[in-house]
């Protein structure tokens, strides 16, 4: 099984660059109605119109805000610092700074790992997160990572 993320947007092609550019993924569809984000060959999420019907009806309605409340789209990254420093760079509005988790005054049980909690352009919260154990500095990829 892998999940396959859909969540409606405002404007996809904005939205599509913004995660294309956070994430480092990339477009494998395109266009203002639909995309789908890969990477390394894997679907990531997909983006959908809030505008657009298809045969499906509308998925969500704009009006009905805040947009995903209650659910966070969660990455785990490998390149987390990159993806730091990208976020930095794009202004993007943070909820949660980055932050170990568990906190180190409780231990190194849990993940043990790093993440930052931040919104999207329409207001979804993102999470990045480092893979599990590297929040101590001694993890590192495996070597053939990407196979």
């Amino acid at each position: 099984m892998r999940p396959q993320p859909l969540i409606t947007v405002s404007d996809v092609e904005a939205s599509s660059r913004w995660y294309q550019r956070l994430l480092g993924c990339r477009s494998a569809h395109g266009g203002s109605a639909y995309d789908q984000l890969v990477h390394h060959g894997e679907l990531v999420m997909q983006l959908h119109s809030f505008e657009v019907e298809h045969h499906h009806g509308r998925i969500a309605d704009p009006d009905d805000k805040p947009y995903g409340n209650g659910v966070l789209l969660w990455f785990e990254v490998d390149d987390f610092d990159a993806v730091m420093e990208r976020a930095a760079e794009m202004n993007v509005t943070i909820v949660m700074p980055k932050h170990r988790n568990p906190p180190a005054s409780e231990g190194d049980g849990g993940p043990n790992h790093w993440e930052c909690w931040m919104r999207d352009p329409d207001g979804y919260t993102v999470v990045v997160a480092s893979p599990y154990g590297t929040a101590d500095g001694s993890w590192k990829p495996p070597a053939n990572i990407w196979g």
